[in-house]
């Protein structure tokens, strides 16, 4: 295997892995903003978690974060909960360092 090979194959791996390490963080980032939301919200316990699974799958829904975003907002609006659209996208921003932060301390 010539050099430019290795080479082109080390960065096909690290992309991959970056990649898989992007995936997690914003899957742990939902899961969090759900949780958050769900206090917000009045959810507890068991209501809480199904939540925030609902908020990881709303994901899955398009590319990017509007899909997590539309969501938490409707239902904010559907439950009267006072969130600026600026708060959500902050916190979303919050929680996704969050989540990366966490990710790098369990490896």
């Amino acid at each position: 295997m010539s050099g430019f090979d290795e080479r082109k194959k080390g960065f096909e791996g690290k992309f991959a892995h970056d990649e898989q390490l992007k995936f997690k963080a914003e899957a742990r980032r939902n899961k969090l903003l759900g949780l958050w939301a769900a206090e917000l919200m009045g959810l507890s316990g068991d209501d809480a978690a199904d939540y925030a699974k609902a908020v990881i799958k709303a994901d899955f829904e398009e590319p990017g974060d509007e899909d997590v975003f539309r969501k938490v907002r409707q239902d904010f609006d559907e439950k009267g909960v006072d969130q600026s659209d600026h708060q959500l996208r902050r916190t979303m921003d919050e929680l996704m360092q969050t989540a990366i932060d966490q990710i790098q301390n369990e490896a």
